[in-house]
């Protein structure tokens, strides 16, 4: 988000609009490690195998591994392989961190800075018509600062693709899922003025909302025997969320259960044979 400079007048700049494909999904978490690029990669995977041409992209990643001197980020390379190797890895990620912290902290870790400018451009390199599709995987949650200026939920505006929120299948998800879809309904970029406290860097600004396509039910480890709510927890969230939970994806598994339409999700025309 754009935070409040110390002197509420000045004028602040707008980031760049990604120049992207006009379809897309931008996937984000209810909280940090619970799967996002692996239910990314099935994703990527069922709209290849739908005769899709799928882009794929993560505007940032840290904890990444270092092969022959070069960093690498395996998440990006997952979801590289996941959508059949389109165009370079960097296009995948153009800005790659060793420390497992949030981007731009492992950034500075480095002695580098995040170019958050370049969070939303990288996007460009998926602009041309050759793509029907751009699936976006952010870094944690809807809240999870991406830069010293910006929580993923800013990309998530920008890009202005519907969510796809990925929440664990544990004890203690319907909270975590309630409290995203309340931030993804409130969230916006920008107080008025008059609401405004000039003193903070990092009010949390409240009241355009994001649009959720749906909830995907996730197993990223193996079944926990003692957690009674794994057989609930599906049924629970159906009942209490106001957007469809689209499929689960058990431990082990590559494919949702029940399959997921996405050429109907977003709106694409039917596939001709």
């Amino acid at each position: 988000m754009k935070h409040v400079n110390s002197d509420p007048t000045d004028d602040q700049v707008e980031q760049p609009r990604p120049q992207r494909p006009r379809h897309g999904l931008f996937i984000v978490g209810s909280n940090t490690e619970v799967g996002k690029t692996r239910v990314a990669c099935a994703v990527a995977r069922a709209m290849v195998a739908a005769g899709l041409r799928v882009g794929v992209y993560k505007p940032a990643a840290s904890g990444a591994v270092r092969r022959d001197g070069t960093l690498v980020s395996t998440d990006a390379e997952e979801l590289w392989n996941a959508a059949g190797r389109p165009l370079r890895l960097d296009a995948v990620c153009p800005q790659v961190f060793e420390a497992p912290l949030a981007p731009h902290l492992a950034a500075r870790a480095e002695g580098k800075q995040l170019d958050a400018r370049l969070l939303r451009t990288g996007a460009d390199a998926w602009r041309s018509e050759a793509w029907d599709v751009l699936v976006v995987e952010g870094a944690g949650g809807l809240l999870s600062p991406i830069s010293d200026d910006d929580y993923v939920a800013d990309l998530a505006l920008d890009f202005d693709y519907p969510l796809l929120i990925v929440v664990p299948n544990a004890l203690g998800v319907i909270g975590q899922t309630l409290q995203t879809l309340v931030a993804a309904t409130a969230y916006r970029r920008q107080l008025p003025m008059a609401l405004r406290r000039p003193t903070s860097r990092h009010d949390l600004d409240f009241g355009q909302g994001l649009t959720t396509a749906g909830i995907v039910l996730n197993q990223p480890q193996p079944p926990d025997p003692s957690d009674c709510s794994l057989l609930t927890n599906g049924r629970e969230l159906a009942t209490r969320c106001a957007v469809p939970i689209l499929g689960e994806l058990a431990y082990g598994q590559t494919d949702f259960e029940p399959p997921v339409d996405w050429r109907t999700l977003l709106g694409l025309p039917p596939r001709t044979e």
